[in-house]
């Protein structure tokens, strides 16, 4: 017997109808989110395309690419499709400039690749999930397995610099062992309490080697759905965006 719905399932599920309501139509190319709002997203998808919608789409994780397919949706891979329409995702921090903290579920380098590929990139929230200023929920970076340890001391020396509250850096693990991100690689969750310039931090990480990608997604959302816990939906869209 299914667990019953919670309240901050009924603001991920509103978020996520809403969204496919205002940017999904027949015959569109999909990025597929990750995360437990974009798996609601894909299990309504799933509803509409066997009632005849029309998409295909292309998922961020193995994990959505697996529910997807079991909701009948057609995946195909990114290099299969010449560009896409829409991703609809989700994040784990947004700020009122649409900036985000994604990787949670640790997809954030094939969130950011399918997000790039699209015309237009959709948030799907609940309201927990907007802040105003972003760094409470620790950052994710990706980083490859070969010299990890050197990786992570000169990531603690941009931190030193940067305007940030905190400089905690910790390798996630998974039941004592490193978690690896679908393309292999470890995470190293940042807890920083405070971002006080995103910008200024995305550019002095990436330009580490052994960095594949941060969490920091910036410039990235065009528009975001917040949902809440009666039901309700909202749609936010950036000033200037496409």
């Amino acid at each position: 017997m299914p667990s019953p719905m919670t309240p901050q399932d009924s603001a991920k599920r509103a978020a996520a109808a809403l969204a496919l309501d205002r940017f999904v139509g027949p015959g569109m190319r999909l990025g597929l989110g990750s995360g437990s709002t974009s798996h609601w997203m894909v299990r309504l998808l799933g509803e509409r395309v066997r009632a005849g919608l029309d998409v295909v789409g292309v998922a961020t994780s193995t994990g959505t690419a697996d529910l997807a397919r079991e909701e009948g949706i057609r995946v195909l891979e990114l290099d299969e499709v010449d560009g896409l329409d829409v991703t609809l995702d989700g994040a784990d921090e947004i700020d009122p400039a649409l900036r985000m903290i994604k990787g949670g579920g640790a997809c954030l380098l094939w969130e950011k690749i399918v997000a790039s590929a699209s015309a237009r990139m959709v948030a799907m929230v609940d309201e927990s999930k907007t802040v105003a200023t972003l760094g409470a929920f620790p950052l994710p970076l990706e980083v490859v397995r070969f010299g990890w340890r050197s990786t992570a001391k000169r990531v603690a020396e941009v931190l030193a610099a940067a305007d940030v509250d905190g400089r905690g850096i910790r390798q996630r693990q998974v039941a004592g062992d490193p978690l690896l991100t679908d393309s292999g690689h470890y995470i190293l969750d940042l807890e920083l309490g405070r971002i006080g310039d995103p910008e200024a931090l995305e550019r002095d990480l990436r330009r580490l080697p052994g960095v594949v990608e941060t969490g920091l997604f910036l410039g990235i959302a065009d528009a975001m759905v917040i949902g809440r816990k009666d039901g309700t939906a909202t749609l936010v869209e950036a000033p200037g965006r496409r």
